[in-house]
């Protein structure tokens, strides 16, 4: 099987190191790809949100499968691109994929097909926004409604704060703030039929102790321990499949990944935010732990076969992957900077590192984006794979550059 990867990031670098690892697969395409995916795949210099390019690339390649990695590809058409072009993708329609694209219509869909959530108002206006503020209270939630790369909410208790980033948006999804911890769920899906992966925790706030600014993602681990019994297949029954049924009878069926977003609230588990991709960075561990062979996985899902794939089964033991960001992330990336020690960080015993924001100077690697790095270790439970990266992370070293230290801490 040929395969090609749409995308540039640590969760692009993570798909195509297992699709590499596949047997089934022959050949590993990414475009635009980074300097660690080049380890792995062939890069082509193809802008991802161009859907006639990414088309016409899937065709000269004689493609079996593409993979679209990020959310702006999806909203832009490039699945409905590769579709038209008669090969097999992996990722929602540009319709569908407005349950990422706008956060009202994620609500609307998440209304009708009756699937616990936080309540919400959609603010056009500062008036609007005042209103909802009030009526909802603090802490205040506020939503840009368009995409924002995992950084346009808020969640603050300062009202002049939340009233700042209504008005510097468009148009604002503003709702009730859900109480508990969050868990990420993503669901593959075919269109009709939907099967989950294995649960993990993102760490979204850029420093220690969940403080500072909402990042792209900061962290992550699987599985859960302290998850309640159940709850994969409670969000199967109370969201997944109701939002999945939904959007086919809009004529819009889901085929790709669906990303359910959630809090474990007082009251059960409620649907923060949906995504229509693969989660950054949980896609590293989830992935890390996946034992079934990944292409035909996704392919199934492509071409509306996943009800006759066998049961998904997980290697034992857990994954923590721990983001190594620029300095001045998120505000102001510096880029540019040479990253030192990769090899060095490989080396340690149950760790490897993916490449997010990363370029090729020559024989040098240079940071090129806020999130530069993703150091994913495994062991046989969270406490060693947890030891695994932070041992690979304190072998890197990038000028400036910031981490978490508290990722997956609190599970143990």
């Amino acid at each position: 099987m040929r395969v090609l990867v749409i995308g540039s990031g640590g969760r692009e670098h993570a798909l195509c190191r297992s699709l590499a690892a596949d047997p089934q697969v022959t050949e590993v395409h990414c475009a635009p790809g980074n300097a660690g995916i080049a380890r792995v795949a062939t890069l082509h210099p193809v802008t991802a949100t161009d859907p006639a390019a990414v088309a016409d690339l899937a065709r000269e390649l004689g493609a079996d499968l593409v993979v679209v990695g990020p959310e702006a590809p999806l909203v832009a058409g490039v699945a409905d691109a590769v579709r038209q072009a008669g090969v097999p993708c992996f990722g929602p329609s540009a319709q569908a994929a407005q349950v990422e694209g706008s956060k009202a219509f994620a609500k609307d869909v998440m209304v009708a097909a009756g699937v616990p959530t936080a309540r919400s108002r959609t603010c056009t206006t500062p008036a609007e926004a005042a209103a909802a503020l009030e009526e909802f209270g603090a802490p205040y939630v506020v939503k840009d409604d368009g995409l924002a790369a995992g950084k346009g909410v808020v969640v603050t208790d300062d009202r002049d704060e939340a009233l700042r980033h209504a008005a510097a948006c468009e148009r604002v999804v503003i709702e009730e703030f859900l109480d508990g911890p969050e868990v990420s769920l993503f669901a593959l899906c075919d269109g009709t039929t939907a099967v989950p992966l294995q649960p993990a925790q993102d760490h979204k706030r850029a420093y220690d102790g969940d403080q500072g600014p909402n990042t792209g993602g900061m962290g992550a681990y699987t599985p859960l321990p302290w998850a309640p019994d159940g709850l994969t297949e409670q969000v199967m029954a109370e969201t997944v499949i109701p939002t999945v049924t939904e959007l086919a009878r809009r004529g819009t069926p889901y085929t790709g990944v669906l990303y359910v977003g959630l809090a474990l609230t007082s009251k059960g588990p409620k649907v923060i935010e949906f995504n229509a991709r693969f989660g950054d960075p949980e896609t590293q561990v989830v992935l890390d732990r996946l034992r079934t062979p990944l292409a035909g996985l996704l392919l199934a899902c492509a071409t509306g076969t996943l009800g006759a794939f066998g049961p998904i089964s997980y290697r034992d033991g857990a994954a923590v992957t721990v983001v190594v960001a620029a300095e001045h992330y998120p505000a102001d990336p510096v880029k540019g900077d040479v990253i030192e020690g990769l090899a060095e960080a490989d080396e340690v015993e149950g760790a490897y590192v993916l490449h997010a924001g990363t370029a090729a100077d020559g024989d040098r690697v240079v940071s090129s984006g806020g999130r530069v790095l993703s150091v994913v270790g495994t062991g046989p439970d969270v406490a060693a794979a947890r030891a695994a990266a932070y041992a690979a992370v304190g072998r890197i070293r990038l000028r400036g550059s910031h981490h978490r230290t508290d990722i997956a801490f609190q599970a143990l």
